[in-house]
C-alpha cells in the first residue's frame, strides 16, 4: 500500500513539475512577445523578429506571437526589391501567417496580409504571365476574407483593384500596338483585337465592377471603389463595337468621377470641422494602390 503511495505520489510531483515548466515557458513567451512588441513599435524590426521568434518557440501554441512575428517580417519586405534577404523576408511572412490559419482558418488579419503581401510581390515583376499569376493569387485570398467578414470592404475593393490591375496594362499594349496613344478616344480600332480583348477580359472587368460595388453597398463613402469604378468603365468603353455603347460607358465613368470628388470635398468639410479647422497629419498606412 505504502509502495502505491510513494507511486502516486511521485507521478502528482511529476505532473506538477511539468506544469510548472510550462507555466513558466508560457511566462517566458509573454515576456519576449513584449520585448518585441516594444521594439516593432520603434521600428526595430530584426530585434522584434527574434523577440517574437523565440516567443513563439518557448509557445508554439501562441497565435499573438505568430502573427507578430509574421508582421515584422512583412513590415520589412519592400516591393519591387530583388535580393535574396528581401525574398527571404516575403517567404517568412508567408509561411508565418499560412501557420496562424492553420491555428485559426478565420483570423482575418492573416487572411488580408497574405492577399497583401501577393499584390505587392507582383510589384515590379516585368513577366506579365508570373504578374497576373500573383494578383490572381492575392485575389484568392481576398475572396476568403470575404467569406469570413462579409463587411470587410478592402476585400471586395481589393479584387476590383485587381481586374484593374490586370486588365489596364493589356488595354495599354493594345492601343500602342495600334498605334493609339493613352489620350486617344477609343473604342479600339481593329475590331478583331476588340474581340480578342472582349472574350478574355469582359466577364473578368464585369466581376471587377460588381466587387466595387458591394464595397460601395458596405461604405457608400468609398471614394477609392468609386475612382476605379470610373477607370473600369471608360476603360472598357474601348471594347465597345458601337459609339452608343462607347458613349453610355464613358458617362457611367464621368458619373463616378463626379462622384468621387463631391464624396471627397464632403469628406474633408467634415474632418475640418471636427478637428475645428485645423488640419492634422496622420500616420495611419493609406489604402494599396
Amino acid at each position: 500500500m505504502k509502495r502505491r503511495l510513494v507511486a502516486l505520489s511521485a507521478i502528482v510531483a511529476a505532473f506538477a513539475l511539468a506544469f510548472s515548466l510550462a507555466g513558466c515557458r508560457k511566462l517566458a513567451a509573454r515576456d519576449n512577445l513584449n520585448k518585441g512588441v516594444n521594439a516593432f513599435k520603434n521600428a526595430k524590426y530584426t530585434e522584434a523578429v527574434n523577440s517574437f521568434t523565440e516567443a513563439v518557440k518557448l509557445d508554439p501554441d501562441y497565435p499573438t506571437a505568430r502573427l507578430y512575428l509574421a508582421t515584422a517580417y512583412m513590415s520589412q519586405y519592400i516591393p519591387g526589391a530583388s535580393s535574396d534577404e528581401n525574398t527571404g523576408y516575403w517567404k517568412n511572412a508567408l509561411d508565418n501567417f499560412k501557420q496562424v490559419l492553420e491555428k485559426n482558418p478565420k483570423d482575418t488579419t492573416a487572411l488580408e496580409s497574405i492577399a497583401s503581401l501577393y499584390i505587392q510581390s507582383s510589384q515590379g515583376l516585368n513577366d506579365a504571365k508570373e504578374k497576373n499569376a500573383r494578383l490572381d493569387e492575392a485575389k484568392i485570398w481576398y475572396q476568403k476574407l470575404a467569406e469570413v467578414e462579409p463587411t470587410n470592404k478592402t476585400a471586395y475593393y481589393s479584387q476590383g483593384f485587381i481586374v484593374w490591375g490586370k486588365w489596364y496594362p493589356a488595354l495599354m499594349e493594345a492601343r500602342a500596338k495600334l498605334g493609339m496613344k493613352p489620350e486617344d478616344p477609343g473604342p479600339l480600332k481593329d475590331k478583331k483585337v476588340r474581340g480578342e480583348l472582349k472574350a478574355q477580359y469582359s466577364d473578368m472587368i464585369q466581376d471587377g465592377i460588381n466587387n466595387l460595388n458591394k464595397a460601395l453597398e458596405i461604405d457608400k463613402e468609398y471614394d477609392d471603389a468609386m475612382a476605379y469604378l470610373n477607370l473600369l468603365y471608360r476603360e472598357r468603353a474601348d471594347l465597345a463595337d458601337s459609339p452608343e455603347e462607347y458613349k453610355k460607358d464613358t458617362e457611367v465613368a464621368d458619373t463616378w468621377v463626379q462622384k468621387a470628388l463631391e464624396t471627397k470635398k464632403v469628406k474633408a468639410e467634415r474632418a475640418q470641422k471636427s478637428t475645428g479647422g485645423i488640419v492634422q497629419e496622420s500616420n495611419a498606412p493609406k489604402d494599396a494602390k
